[in-house]
């Protein structure tokens, strides 16, 4: 098949800014969602478990280390974009409950539309805001709860306090596991305080990402897995190691090492999460 034309994308404006919609021209039926320039998703229609960004492969990997395989989950997804990973969790853990609050109701629209997700009762999407709604969710409702909201590249000050953790960690059930990406660049301020923030609702944890990510030499995506007893980190290491783009895993002293003295985030002192380097996303495919 030839490579697809330009006048194939579809550019919209949405309630958060200029939504863009991208075909992949090596995938016939994949699309990348950008908004105001920045990659939000990735999603292949005809195979839900190919997943082309790096973060949504370790939150993928976390998913299916978390549980036994293919046993279904229920499973709060802060954040929609183009439901990269409720389709995949739809694929591989048949039968789990989802619920995926987005904020934006245009895109959640231009989604459904351009990129409609396969029918399944129980795979619902809200329009809310994130925080409103998980405040509003009952106490250990969810095996899961998945942090991925951005607004301009940022994620807003209100999901970064221990406030909102402790929202997090209420609903979950006693087993349950709170994935986020945290994305950050030298010198990973941002990316320590949310996980002393985390740690002092739910204690065990490993932090995944790629090795200069972790020393601070480039801005890149961490995802964070935390819970009330010990993540499978000898798996989700070698999930890393083998990805196409190799990762490390940091937990127990590597991981008190990476946070330091890192102060825990209020709701009084919460800022927006550190901001990608300007140009970045321009040499994104």
């Amino acid at each position: 098949m030839g490579r697809r034309r330009d006048t194939e994308r579809v550019t919209e404006q949405v309630d958060t800014g200029l939504a863009e919609l991208t075909p992949d021209p090596d995938r016939p039926g994949s699309w990348t969602l950008m908004l105001d320039g920045a990659p939000q998703s990735h999603v292949d229609l005809n195979d839900p478990t190919h997943l082309e960004f790096e973060y949504v492969r370790r939150l993928a990997a976390a998913f299916d280390l978390i549980a036994p395989a293919g046993a279904p989950l229920r499973v709060l997804h802060l954040g929609g974009g183009a439901l990269t990973l409720p389709r995949y969790v739809a694929a591989t853990r048949p039968g789990s409950a989802q619920r995926v609050v987005e904020v934006d109701a245009a895109l959640v629209d231009l989604v459904r539309r351009a990129l409609p997700w396969r029918a399944d009762a129980r795979l619902k999407v809200r329009v809310d805001d994130a925080r409103a709604a998980l405040t509003g969710t009952r106490d250990d409702s969810y095996d899961v709860v998945v942090a991925d909201v951005f607004a301009g590249a940022r994620t807003p000050a209100r999901l970064t306090s221990v406030q909102y953790a402790a929202e997090v960690a209420r609903v979950l059930r006693p087993g349950g596991w709170y994935l986020a990406n945290l994305a950050d660049g030298p010198p990973l301020r941002y990316a320590r305080g949310q996980v002393a923030t985390v740690r002092t609702v739910l204690p065990r944890g490993c932090l995944v990402a790629d090795a200069a990510v972790l020393r601070g030499r480039r801005y890149g995506n961490l995802v964070l897995v935390a819970g009330r007893q010990e993540p499978p980190v000898a798996e989700l290491t070698r999930r890393a190691a083998g990805d196409w783009f190799p990762g490390r895993v940091l937990a127990g002293a590597d991981l008190d090492h990476f946070v330091g003295g890192a102060a825990v985030v209020h709701d009084e002192q919460a800022t927006d999460s550190t901001p990608p380097p300007s140009g970045i996303f321009s040499v994104r495919r």
